[in-house]
């Protein structure tokens, strides 16, 4: 069992840069894929970005399209976190931020999925005025 505490969240202005960060409070994320995902009101759970571990301290970014060039996602699995540097906020990023870890490894078609991810934290809140 994962437990994930996210924090970082709040309101930001549009271009502006917060940074989110996950810590496991019990448990390890292994070598099993972590990442984030949002939810805007009256949408559903979408993904953000994930990691795919490769050995060692080696790991693959992955990004939906919509952020790749503007957020980085970072993980240190010494320390079983895993952040999300957030830049160029838009108000359209507006959303709950969840972290999220799987059991199991999965290919690269299925991790963008959040019915594969199965350790969720709380959720939190970013918004983005203008």
């Amino acid at each position: 069992q994962v437990q994930l505490v996210e924090s970082g969240g709040g309101l930001v202005q549009a271009g502006g840069s917060p940074r989110l960060s996950c810590a496991a409070s019990s448990g390890t994320f292994s070598d099993y894929p972590v990442g984030w995902f949002r939810q805007a009101p009256g949408k559903g759970r979408e993904f953000v970005a994930t990691t795919r571990w490769l050995g060692g301290s080696a790991y693959n970014r992955y990004y939906t399209d919509s952020v790749r060039g503007r957020f980085t996602i970072s993980r240190d699995n010494a320390k079983n976190t895993v952040s999300l540097q957030m830049n160029s906020l838009k108000p359209d990023d507006t959303a709950v931020y969840y972290c999220a870890s799987s059991s199991s490894r999965l290919i690269v078609s299925s991790l963008s999925n959040p019915g594969n991810y199965d350790y969720w934290g709380q959720g939190t809140q970013v918004t983005v005025s203008v």
